[in-house]
């Protein structure tokens, strides 16, 4: 089991760049694919980002490929999301989720995730 803790909540300008990170308890971490998903005001939840278990593997939507980075430091139990170029419609609460341990793959798909952290506030001001 795992327990998820996003941290790296702001307000930035546009332009500007943010940087999430989501630290985990629990030995599996670095058997599960992790993904980060956001919720914007009236809006569905939708992905951003995924990475597999080892590292080497990425996804991105295609409004955050070229702006955001997903990476993981499985020593510190640690995924982040380095966040540049940042839109006001990246205005969201951000989510970290994991996957089943022994999952190697990362998935767009948030049924496919089964631990989930409370979520962190990013505000982007234009």
């Amino acid at each position: 089991q795992l327990q998820l803790v996003e941290s790296g909540a702001g307000l930035v300008q546009a332009g500007g760049s943010l940087r999430l990170s989501c630290a985990a308890s629990g030995r599996t971490f670095s058997n599960s694919p992790m993904g980060w998903f956001r919720r914007a005001p009236g809006k569905e939840r939708e992905f951003v980002a995924a990475i597999n278990s080892a590292g080497g593997f990425t996804i991105y939507t295609d409004s955050v490929k070229g702006r955001f980075t997903i990476g993981r430091d499985n020593t510190r139990n640690t995924v982040y999301l380095q966040m540049n170029s940042l839109k006001d419609e990246d205005t969201a609460v951000y989510y970290c989720a994991a996957r089943q341990s022994g999952q190697y793959y990362p998935s767009s798909d948030p049924d496919e995730y089964v631990y989930w952290g409370q979520g962190t506030q990013v505000t982007v001001s234009s």
